[in-house]
């Protein structure tokens, strides 16, 4: 593996579209016990069905601890991929390789990561081992690395139509916790530089309460070129109808870098789901401090889903709108199934489907 200096853009790399073809995913064993509560044991139970969905069309690697390295073999699939490599969570799109392509071949970017935040207003400390997991997820799978440690991004804060056109959110990407010192013209810039962009466009916020300042996986995702779904919810009571009612203003009135008009599908948000006393219980303090407090809003959505090449896994919640979110995702992929997951499990540490897996783009070999 070599570690590149250059620019992705200047050797002719782009972010393919997470829609386009795949080789594989990448995920990381639960393991963190004030993240997952009864020491990850229900979410790994998730974890491992998931995980189980996604091997049916592509590989899959599963990245896991030492001392975690046994649970993860035994309750996964065989044909799935287990490889022994620390880290301090399991947030595997935002820690894992950006991989851009050439269309003939791969290779990974290794931003700098810092908790969603760093001392400003990040989760945890320290972050090293989650910082060091996207070059030895490249020295894996033997493809260069291009080394961008200097910039702060997670994938959960990046959806690409792979045709040019960006979409974030100002939250998250001009927060004070990232890249202070950089204004969004020059952030816009090193997004054309790495991943190939000719347009980003700009959503003001994330998903009401989601821990991350706001990433853009949990509220809008592109589904094919010039077609987005977005989270949404017609309660004008609740603090998410202003933010989604502001994301779709953005995205009616604006083009992609194609020229072409967005089409924008509502996706409806489940009814608030909030964390028990009980599960609140399960879950280790961190530094003395409990990480959640009954009755706090989870950042819960359907727009959390990953597209694997035969398959759209999609977040369940136990809600009205489980089978209506699987209906519209249904529409939008018609040559792919569309699989219902109950992933609150997964949604108690933090995030969902879509933020624990990260996709490898198909290569030819």
């Amino acid at each position: 593996m070599r570690i590149l200096h250059t620019t992705p853009k200047n050797d002719g790399f782009y972010m393919p579209a997470e829609f386009s073809k795949h080789y594989g995913c990448i995920l990381i064993w639960p393991h963190r016990r004030d993240s997952w509560q009864n020491g990850a044991y229900a979410a790994r139970k998730a974890f491992a069905q998931l995980i189980a969905a996604i091997s049916k069309s592509e590989k899959v690697i599963v990245c896991a601890r030492y001392e975690d390295y046994d649970s993860a073999r035994e309750m996964l699939p065989p044909e799935v991929r287990v490889i022994e490599m620390s880290s301090d969570d399991s947030w595997a799109r935002d820690v894992a390789p950006t991989f851009v392509t050439d269309g003939k071949e791969i290779r990974g970017i290794d931003w700098g990561f810092n908790a969603w935040g760093g001392l400003y207003d990040g989760l945890y400390f320290p972050w090293d081992k989650d910082n060091k997991l996207a070059k030895k997820m490249c020295d894996q799978i033997d493809k260069d690395c291009y080394d961008f440690r200097d910039f702060i991004l997670e994938g959960g804060s990046i959806h690409t139509d792979g045709e040019g056109t960006l979409l974030t959110t100002e939250e998250c990407l001009l927060s004070k916790g990232r890249n202070p010192e950089m204004t969004k013209e020059a952030i816009e810039q090193k997004l054309s530089d790495t991943l190939g962009i000719k347009k980003v466009i700009w959503l003001k916020r994330g998903i009401y309460h989601d821990e991350t300042n706001g990433h853009i996986d949990n509220i809008c995702a592109f589904t094919a070129p010039g077609e987005a779904v977005l989270a949404w919810t017609d309660d004008k009571n609740d603090p998410q109808y202003a933010i989604s009612k502001g994301c779709l203003d953005i995205l009616e009135s604006s083009t992609d870098a194609a020229g072409r008009k967005i089409t924008v599908h509502k996706l409806p948000l489940p009814k608030p789901v909030h964390i028990t006393e009980e599960e609140c219980e399960g879950l280790d303090n961190m530094d003395g401090e409990p990480t959640r407090t009954a009755g706090e809003r989870l950042a819960a959505s359907y727009v959390n889903f990953y597209i694997s090449n035969g398959a759209v896994i999609c977040p369940q919640f136990g809600d009205d709108n489980d089978a209506q979110a699987v209906r519209i995702l249904q529409s939008l992929f018609p040559d792919r199934e569309v699989i219902g997951i109950y992933s609150r499990d997964i949604l108690i540490g933090g995030g969902n489907i879509h933020c624990i897996t990260q996709q490898i783009p198909y290569f030819e070999r």
